[in-house]
């Protein structure tokens, strides 16, 4: 699934009050330390699709060379089953990051929670020109 001018606002439980930046120190980096490391560095470069996918590649330890020659068929493969959006991600359900889908279904990892950019369009909600806001997923059931 992916959205359009959409901010996926932190979860309601989440435990951070500010964005922290997600470390791990396995050898096999965790999805959500591999997705802030891409929409960190490239705002607004991947859609949803292409992000899970370079997040697979990287995960999985495929070569870029094998990534680029088998695109297709790694591409179909991973699509061949569903895959949960973003408010499911780690980052604003667990380390306090807005994530913004532009107009377009680009992704930006934008604020953190503490940020007045952040709290500017918690205020502005539903005033034209403001993208529509979601709550990610709760960490744990009511």
């Amino acid at each position: 699934m992916s959205y359009k001018d959409t901010l996926i606002l932190i979860s309601e439980d989440c435990p951070a009050e500010a964005g922290i930046v997600p470390q791990s120190a396995k050898e096999t980096k965790p999805a959500h330390v591999i997705q802030y490391e891409l929409l960190s560095a490239n705002p607004y470069r991947f859609t949803h699709e292409e992000l899970l996918f370079e997040v697979h590649v990287r995960h999985k330890g495929i070569p870029e060379d094998k990534a680029a020659a088998d695109r297709r068929l790694i591409w179909d493969e991973l699509f061949g089953k569903s895959h949960p959006c973003l408010r499911a991600s780690m980052l604003p359900k667990k380390f306090g990051w807005g994530v913004h889908y532009d107009a377009e279904g680009r992704i930006a990892l934008l604020f953190g929670a503490e940020s007045p950019e952040y709290q500017n369009w918690l205020e502005n909600e539903g005033k034209e020109g403001n993208p529509k806001l979601l709550r990610a997923m709760r960490n744990k059931r009511k």
